[in-house]
């Protein structure tokens, strides 16, 4: 019984148990991965050292200008209209037909169509950009009608003008050159801080000063207004006639709008409208039978007042006038 006990005692100090297999240093592990960071360190010292390698191929060098010009006499209508496309859209500011040619080496003339013929393909209400001339250049832009949804794409607000602005703007638009002074005499209150904001929107810009007492600055617009109100240039800014049509145009489309009140019915409208209201939606019928009913309300009225004129006694002139003396 001592023997077996001494035996499996002896047993259990040669085999390692689960509890002993797991006696290994704690910081073995650590001292490994101290190692492979050590080594990790040693390697990216050795990278810093070293030169880094040209991994970009050369530039090729650009086609001289005159075998540009040559190549593009050979370009198809559409193949043209697909670089201006190109560019365009490449660009983000209005290319001119000067900056086109510099690039494609295309004629002056067939960049102005190609840009029109491009216009209107890509007009307002049937693609999703717009082709603009403005600034003196052509510009692709988003679709007003998709406005909201490009701003909540670029997570931008809309761009807007305080009254005051507006109104400060559109004087220096219509008169420039014009000075600070001459913008207050006509707005009627200081206009300081107004422009000094148009300046800093790079809406208006200074043009130089007046040849007067004090010398003031004079005030003119910049090619930053031609893009914000997408005008082609200054000629094309409304005249005082069609803001005079488009007030009135406004006003049409208000009565439109606005329900008439229905005339009072009278007897010499009632046989019209009864012909009108039975013939339905016979247009052509119902305005002859439209013209017949008037015309008998106009006899039978002629003849009502003839009547009525016959019916009044006619003064009765003295039987023995007075002898002149």
């Amino acid at each position: 019984m001592n023997t077996d006990k001494t035996g499996s005692t002896a047993a259990n100090d040669e085999i390692p148990g689960p509890e002993q297999k797991s006696a290994v240093p704690a910081d073995l592990p650590i001292e490994a991965g101290e190692d492979e960071q050590d080594e990790d360190d040693q390697t990216g010292a050795e990278v810093e050292d070293a030169e880094a390698a040209n991994i970009e191929d050369a530039v090729e060098p650009d086609v001289p200008f005159d075998k540009l010009i040559h190549k593009s006499r050979r370009l198809s209508d559409e193949r043209v209209r697909g670089i201006l496309e190109s560019l365009l859209f490449a660009s983000d500011k209005p290319l001119s037909a000067n900056d086109v040619h510099d690039c494609t080496g295309l004629d002056r003339p067939r960049i102005q169509a190609a840009m029109e013929k491009l216009a209107g393909i890509h007009r307002e209400g049937v693609h999703g950009t717009v082709l603009y001339e403005v600034g003196g250049g052509w510009q692709l832009r988003t679709d007003p009608a998709n406005a909201e949804y490009v701003r909540r794409l670029l997570k931008v607000k809309p761009q807007r003008l305080t009254r005051a602005a507006v109104e400060t703007l559109a004087i220096i638009a219509y008169r420039q050159p014009v000075t600070r002074p001459e913008v207050e005499d006509i707005r009627g209150v200081d206009s300081g801080a107004v422009v000094k904001a148009l300046l800093d929107r790079k809406l208006i810009k200074i043009l130089g000063r007046k040849e007067e007492v004090g010398r003031p600055i004079l005030y003119g617009t910049t090619r930053e207004f031609l893009e914000f109100f997408a005008l082609k240039d200054l000629a094309s800014l409304p005249t005082l006639r069609e803001f005079q049509e488009l007030s009135q145009e406004h006003r049409e489309l208000v009565e439109q709008e606005t329900p008439a009140p229905p005339p009072p019915l009278t007897a010499l409208d009632a046989p019209a409208r009864a012909a009108v209201e039975a013939l339905g939606t016979d247009s052509d019928a119902a305005l002859v039978e439209l013209e017949q009913a008037i015309a008998s309300a106009d006899e039978r009225s002629k003849a009502a007042a003839g009547i009525l004129e016959s019916a009044q006694p006619s003064p009765e002139e003295p039987e023995n006038p007075p002898s002149p003396r």
